[in-house]
């Protein structure tokens, strides 16, 4: 079974959220369907059933690892490298 390699190495405590939505799905005037935060930097970004896939974006960009659910009442954590739960 895959494991995450990245998840010993994020900050702890994780990082603060940027904001409370997406800035990019801001910027555009689109509304982001799920958020995402990069436990790397706290940047919030949208899911990939936005149209923009801003946190995906994010990741491609910058190469952090690994996110979490931005969503109230959920708690999961996704390696974009590795494409496995944490």
């Amino acid at each position: 079974m895959k494991q995450c390699t990245h998840a010993d190495a994020l900050p702890h405590p994780e990082p603060e959220p940027r904001s409370a939505t997406c800035p990019e799905c801001l910027a555009a005037g689109t509304h982001p369907v799920q958020l995402r935060l990069c436990l790397t930097c706290g940047h919030v970004g949208c899911c990939d059933s936005s149209p923009g896939r801003h946190a995906t974006g994010h990741h491609e960009q910058t190469g952090h690892p690994v996110m979490r659910t931005f969503e109230p009442g959920e708690d999961w954590r996704w390696c974009f490298v590795d494409h496995v739960l944490v």
